[in-house]
């Protein structure tokens, strides 16, 4: 295919759907969308409220002045490297505040960051990055056992675009040809690194696209979401107003920040009222906690990976006095909510998607309401239908259907999606979610339920992982003769892969899968967690496989012998398998 690049970049004409005229113009009349770029915004964050921290973490914090001369300089460095403007670069970076710094120095560059995850491998990226024609990659020199920077030299040879490799934090060896983060605009004058800033964003627009966010998808092939300038900065605002955001908020993120909502609730919603980022390198609970306690964050998200955090014994000191926990990413245990309601601490639950829609439970919602439902989008223009499956005729209050959306911050469709788009929306332009939803009436008033995905997605600790995919590359084993992968119930991630298999001979065991799914450079969270061998997969009345009754399956092995048997695909432990 053509790589939408032209000679000043990313090109949307040729990739993106835009936004029709009348609906951009009413979107500026009612003051969703301001006439500024991303960049433009922070700036005038950054003056507004030069002093207050702008990112903070256990053990530093810098400035939003500090910031933003900081993302001049680098922006400043990038633009020697002769890079055109619009051109998309890859990021593969870790929770710490040069991550913050390089991702406003990339806006203010007038470069497209690509949010992708530091565990995402060749399998990921290389489909990735030819299907956005990115020129650039952003890599984290210390990123565990796995080396980045070598990863990003592989990943360049034979590639039709990229030709930049940077290199933020401490690597071991010289790295012929790559840059480091360090020396990007070394020595430059604040006031020249500025000017060249605002040059360049004399260029953009406020409807060009800004970012690109990955969708998990429902096929073998990743879709690429354009997010715009206007919109996108809209969405954070309106995140932040929602959940009653000031200058005075702290709020805490443990999450990959390069990730939709570590861009949106943890970077833009609290830096758009001149908040502060509390970044945490991880989700891990006693790291995250004591980020959250020693950056005294006053808010603070938790994900699907940590919906047992509440039995840690640090929980109830650190969370105790904060002014609100937003709870994303899956069915809240009632566990956990009511542990944090004893400690007199507000929460809301948070259902969001890179594709646009976000709708929350509010603080000032009944508690039967944030305990039990997502609450209401944050915009009075969201609009939201529950449509039968596979139509568009709506469903009535309290009956489930497909969640159908559009709206000031949501796509218009995937970047080069072709028919793929036509089916993702329905005649009237709603994004078709794919997430099965309800209405339900609490003290008088509507809230939004989520009842389950039509997907074939597996939903682990808030990364969506697709079955399809996972099945094909498992098919590729000389062993396997048919797979299919179901969700198996986990604690503390709410869902692990499970992969039912046949073959005859030998049975591999899950060490070899690994070891054939690290060999073609596939992520390892999308691993199977538990492989289970079987004479032939059951099978439907018109010969589709049942994963109806595999996730029974599945569901029954979590409840009979997890723990026991199982694994955690971001270590070396290994798992049992049913032979």
């Amino acid at each position: 295919m053509n790589s939408p690049i032209s000679s000043r970049g990313f090109d949307p004409s040729q990739a993106v759907a835009n936004y029709p005229r009348d609906l951009v113009q009413h979107y500026q009349d009612v003051g969703y969308w301001e006439d500024r770029t991303i960049a433009e915004q922070f700036r005038a964050v950054a003056a507004a409220w030069p002093d207050r921290d702008a990112v903070a973490t256990a053990d530093a914090a810098i400035t939003f002045a500090e910031l933003d001369k900081w993302a001049d300089r680098v922006a400043y460095g990038l633009s020697e490297t002769g890079t055109p403007v619009g051109s998309p670069v890859i990021l593969q970076l870790t929770n710490r505040i040069e991550t913050i710094v390089m991702w406003y120095a990339l806006l203010k560059a007038g470069l497209i960051p690509v949010c992708t995850l530091a565990v995402h491998r060749e399998h990921e990226l290389g489909q990735i990055s030819r299907q956005v024609g990115a020129v650039g990659h952003v890599v984290d020199g210390g990123y565990g056992s796995l080396d980045l920077v070598q990863f990003g030299q592989d990943l360049a040879i034979g590639h039709p675009t990229l030709r930049t490799l940077v290199v933020v934090g401490a690597h071991t060896e010289v790295v012929d040809g790559a840059l480091r983060f360090e020396d990007l605009g070394s020595g430059v004058e604040a006031g020249v690194a500025r000017a060249r800033v605002d040059s360049i964003q004399s260029t953009i627009d406020f409807t060009d696209v800004a970012v690109l966010q990955i969708s998990g998808g429902t096929t073998g092939i990743p879709k690429v979401i354009p997010r715009l300038h206007a919109e996108y900065w809209y969405n954070a605002q309106s995140y932040a107003d929602a959940f009653g955001f000031t200058e005075q908020t702290r709020n805490g993120h443990g999450s990959p920040v390069i990730h939709n909502a570590g861009v949106v609730c943890a970077v833009h919603g609290p830096h758009s009222v001149g908040g502060c980022t509390v970044l945490a390198p991880s989700p891990e609970p006693t790291g995250y906690l004591r980020t959250l306690r020693d950056a005294r964050a006053t808010h603070a998200l938790i994900g699907t990976s940590n919906f047992r955090i509440n039995t840690h014994p640090d929980f109830g000191r650190t969370v105790r006095g904060m002014q609100g926990l937003v709870l994303a990413g899956a069915t809240v245990p009632s566990a956990l909510f009511d542990a944090i309601d004893r400690l007199g601490v507000p929460a809301g639950q948070l259902f969001g998607m890179g594709e646009g829609l976000f709708s929350v439970s509010r603080f000032s919602d009944p508690r039967l309401a944030r305990a039990t439902t997502v609450g209401n989008p944050l915009s009075p223009d969201d609009v939201i239908e529950i449509l039968n499956v596979g139509s568009e005729v709506p469903v009535p209050d309290g009956q489930t259907g497909e969640l159908c959306t559009a709206g000031p911050y949501t796509l218009r469709g995937y970047v080069e999606a072709g028919e793929a788009n036509v089916a993702a929306f329905t005649s009237a332009g709603l994004y078709r979610t794919g997430d099965m939803a309800s209405w339900v009436t609490i003290d008088g008033a509507r809230y939004l339920q989520i009842r389950g995905r039509i997907k074939d997605l597996i939903n682990r600790g808030g990364e969506k992982v697709n079955a399809a995919e996972v099945e094909s590359l498992l098919l590729r084993h000389p062993a396997v003769t048919d797979a299919a992968v179901v969700a198996m119930p986990d604690p503390r991630l709410g869902e692990r892969a499970c992969a039912f298999l046949t073959g005859p001979g030998d049975h591999v065991n899950l060490d070899q899968v690994r070891q054939h799914l690290s060999a073609i450079g596939v992520a390892k969270y999308k691993w199977p967690e538990r492989i289970e061998w079987v004479s032939q997969l059951p099978r439907t009345a018109v010969n589709k496989i049942d994963k109806k009754r595999l996730r029974v399956l599945a569901s029954e092995l979590a409840d009979g012998e997890w723990n026991t048997t199982r694994g955690d695909s971001e270590s070396d432990s290994k798992t049992g398998v049913s032979q």
